[in-house]
């Protein structure tokens, strides 16, 4: 019998502990979108990457050249310069293969650079979410900009506007995402403070 007090005891204790937790969402998507500096960091990474894309072409054009060259000249020359030549144009192509692997390899120097420009900012972001589920006694904050896929979420419970307040970003020139998981994929206005209480 006291088994069976303590084990209902126990139940209805943690039924009301998971009732009082509270949870709420971001859109971390959104909330980079309205950040300036996280703009200006995709500017300086898009205008770094065309330069090195464009840097990559021009040495795949002179190995594309070398080989025509080679091509239309190979019947005329003796067998020790034909040597050469293949191997000037497999030197060549290695480089251009190497060169495209250091800018945009798994730890090229894009992938350096996005981490030096976007991480301080993601960090920001981090800190502001922490501080704002610590203040509001937030068990969980999802993030539905993420992988993690979210069918339905109730727009009171989204936190976005709370963190871009924390990191000081103003309120007039925000972008409003598209907000098609709560249904009919047409674009609403994220909830003022007001609304969300």
């Amino acid at each position: 019998m006291k088994r069976t007090i303590f084990s209902i005891t126990v139940f209805i204790v943690m039924t009301t502990m998971v009732y009082a937790q509270k949870f709420a969402f971001v859109d971390t998507q959104y909330i980079l979108d309205n950040i300036p500096e996280f703009a200006e960091a995709q500017a300086q990474l898009d205008e770094l990457s065309n330069q090195w894309q464009k840097e990559l072409e021009a040495k795949f054009a002179e190995v594309d050249k070398m080989y025509k060259d080679y091509q239309s000249q190979s019947v005329l020359l003796p067998e020790d310069m034909k040597k050469k030549k293949e191997q000037e144009i497999v030197d060549t192509e290695k480089e251009a293969k190497n060169l495209q692997r250091q800018r945009f390899g798994k730890d090229g120097d894009l992938f350096k650079k996005r981490q030096e420009l976007v991480k301080p900012i993601q960090e920001k972001v981090y800190n502001a979410i922490q501080e704002i589920a610590t203040n509001n006694n937030y068990a969980i904050i999802f993030d539905k900009g993420g992988s993690l896929t979210m069918m339905y979420a109730n727009p009171k419970y989204d936190v976005s506007d709370d963190v871009l307040d924390k990191l000081g970003a103003s309120l007039g020139g925000r972008k409003k995402p598209s907000k098609t998981e709560s249904g009919g994929g047409t674009e609403t206005k994220p909830p003022s403070k007001g609304e969300r209480k």
